[in-house]
């Protein structure tokens, strides 16, 4: 057994790099892959919680405490595993053990034997027969218990989340339980409901004539023109590509008809596009709708309302003769022949809508409760907006036919369900039921240039989506319900030869948890990220079918109000966006106070001797101050920091701003009953060699940016947590932000010693030499934004949004499209303020405030201002005819009489700078990051001359142009257009 002084692999070293590629990778694994088994936010990636739960199952081999004995079996255990090497000593043993957990990392490994039993063998060799239970009360997807099985630890997962203990038992229970058995018997069971939905409910997905069979069929909500000499209808459209390979373009175009003393129409038909231009416009944009036929656009408010008063629009209106009068029309549907290779598209006919007026019917006569009428929060349409557009119960979501389905299957795995006698696990035919929900509703999109169908969930919310996708759901294609069944036996077949034993799943609270005292070797948990992800307002769609599928399962409940018919919200541990608007108290107060329980009781089931692990990956402040504070409180000492990348750089979110794309992985234990108080300035004594070797660490495996600087609070917090408070000489105690905040100035101060040079460092005490605040912030702000995974970096710029993503926004024009980067203020603040950088007063010069957002103005905004109306072109022509020498002379032209710089699309909004009103009217000096810009933008123009007379007047100037040039070079992002420039410019510099 493992001292209890002896230290955990984990608070020494781990293989970053090799971990995180393997974990980068994963994100690109599917069949047979846990993700796999059903929708869950934020799930953690497995190869990181393999190798971390491994580093902190071992000891490190070159403590004194780590017992002989480990060291004999651990040489014993590895032999035969490639790369190790010899491991004559304890320090090669040390490193065959780190090069062995990054191998293990890699999911091909993962149900290799030979990798599998050393790592048994390992965790035997240092916990004997009896390997320690895994904890985590936060359990969510399940990674981290799945792991902790893999290696052959017992596990105990728990969630307050209904959702997540459902997908819990199926993927740590059932699955290890029953192996392949369950994968066939699921198969059996599914092909019986689907054969015997499909006999009851085929005529309402007829075959075509020719015999092909209808796989999709896309829908568009419709509103009424309200101009008075139109009244057509409109159709909201975002694209009328059906198509987009490269091979097989297909789109919708239309005619307009206009019949005489009726309003017009409009008329589809399916074609072969031969350029872009060829497709018709989008008919909604940001909520306003415009008219095809008389092109008055109708505003998002009155769309609104038209929704609201057909309930959503996802259903069809019909005449008493049967004939459609309204509501959602069929733009076309999709087909599939066995005599003909691929998709292919019609438009609609009479017998299309004659089965949807069928499906009607029947699905008015379902009994009450079959559909899901439990409501939908009308106060947090931040997660989804459904009531705003008239669907107030999580049934409207669907359409007729669709409510008919899966009616019909959760009937069928409620009677699965009270079968004792029933070889199936019930809970895997629910989540087949619930998979096909996801696929199934009016908020699905028709993804053109794959020809298939996204889910309803396209991002951790539900948005209003204008045409829709309705699938066949007895169909093979994706989305169907035989595909639901099979995704989850192929992770019942994929997973059980990796697996010992069973976990133990239980419906909790992380604050009281159902564990004795002293029940857990290991307390590894990836909490709640402050206000990100409303876990709970996500998962009620699933969980009202769930409950259909599955009455009265003992984990489908609230456990603290047996009358709250949907999931538990009011104990769940988030900041809830909604608080601000008053309705709810889920205040960032409650999340400190939480996370200070959970942590609490995570260290009264947690062994003496233990060792626990936190990941947390959120990249607002305030987020880590209160989930570091509740570790503090609750008398956590924090060990050893590892970031570990685990989110793609390429997500819509990532583009052009600070989203993490690692995961941070804070290794605690228990704080000692005697530890002392700790001294303030002893603390800040030993705090810039910490974080100063921590990013030379880090940056060798190449962590960078927001990564890197977040990765540096948990060494810091080593300093600061094991002691159970900091005192000045004075008596003082210090608090943790104040602490922060000196960590926020060190890790600055480093950042730009190592960018700007040393000097840099001691800018606030206005060394010689130092550059000026706004080079300082430009530098701080692309460091910040570097991309852990720098192959992937972006361009400069902001990139179009994905066909998924905010297509229900609202507002009166299109969204703007913006340049340059951007990080949130409470970052941008906290590096300047410390640095004795003004964000105030650069506001308009060099950067952007709004919304919460400091935007970093891209180059060639920056051109009037710094050139005037006339721009470089007058420049050039000045240099030329000799009437100018020095080219700072010609920076700021429109500045005399007038203080602040005219800056392209910010007059009308906003007026002068706060520090130039208090300023003296007089002539800005140029900076040298001004002078840097302007040779940028002379480089772009083409204008050699007026650039060569700058660069030389440049070298006659001093070092800091070209220092902060090549700064520039290095901090832009790779295939920016701002590194084109700079790159381009300096070597234009006379030789």
């Amino acid at each position: 057994m493992i001292p209890r002084e002896c230290k955990r692999l984990a608070e020494v070293d781990f293989p970053i790099a090799a971990v995180s590629r393997h974990s980068a990778r994963e994100r690109s694994i599917r069949h047979g892959h846990p993700s796999t088994l059903h929708l869950w936010w934020a799930r953690r990636a497995l190869p990181a919680c393999r190798a971390v739960l491994m580093e902190l199952l071992l000891p490190d081999p070159c403590d004194p405490h780590c017992p002989l004995q480990f060291k004999m079996k651990a040489r014993k255990a590895l032999k035969g595993i490639p790369n190790v090497g010899a491991m004559k000593d304890d320090e090669a043993l040390r490193k065959a053990l780190l090069i062995f957990v990054g191998d293990f990392a890699n999911w091909d490994h993962s149900t290799t034997e030979a990798y599998l039993t050393a790592a048994r063998s390992l965790v035997r060799a240092a916990h004997g027969d009896q390997p320690p239970l895994v904890v985590d009360p936060f359990a969510g997807g399940g990674s981290i218990p799945l792991e902790a099985l893999r290696v052959g630890c017992e596990a105990f997962a728990s969630d307050l989340n209904p959702v997540a203990c459902l997908i819990l038992k199926v993927l740590l229970e059932d699955i290890p339980r029953r192996g392949a058995n369950l994968a066939e018997e699921l198969r059996r069971v599914g092909a019986e409901m689907k054969a015997a939905a499909e006999k009851e409910l085929s005529e309402y997905y007829p075959t075509d004539p020719d015999g092909s069979k209808p796989i999709a069929y896309l829908w568009a909500r419709t509103v009424r023109c309200e101009s008075p000499n139109c009244g057509a209808e409109i159709p909201l459209v975002r694209s009328f590509w059906l198509c987009k390979k490269a091979n097989r373009r297909r789109a919708l175009r239309y005619e307009v008809r206009r019949p005489e003393g009726k309003p017009p129409y409009v008329e589809f038909e399916v074609f072969e596009p031969g350029a872009e231009s060829d497709v018709p416009r989008a008919t909604v944009a940001r909520a306003n709708a415009s008219c095809p036929c008389c092109n008055t656009v109708l505003p998002a408010s009155r769309v609104r309302a038209q929704l609201v008063a057909q309930h959503g629009g996802s259903e069809v209106s019909f005449a008493t003769d049967g004939k459609r009068a309204g509501g959602a029309t069929l733009l076309a549907v999709v087909t599939v022949n066995r005599r003909v290779t691929g998709r292919h598209y019609r438009v609609a006919t009479p017998s299309d809508y004659a089965a949807v007026h069928a499906a009607q019917r029947v699905a008015a006569k379902l009994p009450k409760g079959a559909v899901p009428d439990e409501p939908v929060d009308e106060h947090h349409h931040d997660v989804n907006r459904l009531p705003m557009y008239g669907m107030p119960a999580w049934g409207d979501a669907f359409t007729a036919r669709q409510k008919i389905v899966l009616a019909e299957l959760s009937r069928a795995v409620a009677r699965l369900h009270l079968n004792v006698d029933s070889a199936a696990s019930p809970e895997a035919a629910a989540l087949a039921v619930d998979r096909l929900a996801d696929y199934s509703s009016s908020l699905c999109r028709w993804v053109a240039r794959g020809e298939y169908v996204g889910n309803s969930f396209s991002r951790q919310a539900l948005a209003a989506v204008w045409d829709f996708c309705e699938i066949n759901p007895f169909s093979d294609s994706t989305g169907g319900f035989p595909g639901a069944v099979e995704w989850i036996a192929s992770v019942a077949e994929s997973i059980p030869g990796g697996l010992r034993g069973q976990g133990q799943v239980q419906l909790a609270d992380a604050r009281t948890s159902p564990l004795p005292l002293e029940a857990a070797g290991i307390w590894f948990t990836d909490p709640p990220y402050y206000d990100a992800i409303d876990y709970a307002h996500c998962s009620d769609f699933f969980f009202v079918w769930l409950k259909r599928c599955l009455p009265q399962h003992r984990l489908l409940r609230d456990p603290h109000d047996p009358a709250n018919p949907l999931t538990p919200k009011a104990a769940e541990i988030v900041v809830d966006s909604t608080t601000t608007r008053g309705h709810g108290v889920r205040t960032p107060a409650y999340y400190e106070e939480s996370m200070c329980s959970a942590f609490t009781e995570g260290s009264r089931v947690l062994s003496r001797g233990g060792v626990g692990c936190v990941v947390f990956a959120h990249k607002t402040t305030e987020g880590w101050e209160a989930l570091l504070s509740g570790m503090i409180r609750a008398g956590w000492v924090v060990t050893a920091s590892w970031p570990i990348t685990t989110e793609m750089s390429t997500r819509l979110r990532a583009h052009d701003s600070a989203a993490l794309s690692a995961s941070i992985h804070l290794v605690c234990r228990p704080r000692p009953d005697d530890a002392p108080v700790g001294g303030w300035e002893d603390i800040l004594r030993e705090l810039p060699a910490r974080i100063g070797d921590w990013m030379e660490r880090l940056a060798g495996e190449r962590i960078r940016g927001a990564d890197l600087v977040f990765s540096c609070i948990g060494p810091a917090m080593e300093l600061f947590s094991r002691h159970p408070r900091v005192e000045t000489a004075e008596g003082r105690t210090v608090e943790l932000p104040e602490f922060l905040e000196k960590v926020w100035e060190v890790v600055g101060r480093t950042a730009l010693e190592q960018v700007l040079g040393t000097a840099e460092a001691r800018a606030r005490n206005s060394a010689a030499g130092a550059l000026e605040e706004d080079a300082r912030l430009t530098a701080l702000f692309l460091w910040t934004l570097q991309s852990t995974n720098h192959d992937e970096q972006q361009n400069g710029g902001n990139r179009e949004a994905d066909e998924e993503a905010d297509e229900e926004e609202e507002g009166g024009a299109p969204r703007k499209r913006t340049k340059g980067y951007a990080l949130i203020y409470d970052i941008a603040r906290r590096f300047a303020q410390p640095l004795g950088i003004h964000l105030e007063e650069w506001e308009g010069r060099v950067i952007e405030i709004e919304k919460g957002v400091v935007r970093l103005l891209s180059v060639s905004e920056r051109a009037q201002q710094l050139f005037g109306k006339d721009g470089a072109a007058a420049m050039a022509e000045a240099f030329e005819l000799g009437r100018v020498r020095d080219p700072q002379l010609m920076l700021f032209p429109e500045e005399e009489g007038s203080v602040a710089p005219t800056v392209r699309g910010r007059a009308a909004r906003r007026g002068r700078s706060r520090a130039t009103e208090e300023e003296p009217a007089r002539r800005r000096e140029p900076t040298t990051l001004d002078r840097v810009h302007a040779a940028m933008l002379l480089q772009a123009t083409g204008q050699s001359g007026a650039l060569r007379a700058l660069l030389e007047d440049e070298q006659r100037r001093g070092p800091d142009f070209f220092r902060l040039a090549n700064a520039l070079s290095a901090l832009y992002p790779k295939n920016s257009e701002e590194k084109r420039l700079v790159d381009a410019m300096l070597l234009a510099v006379p030789r």
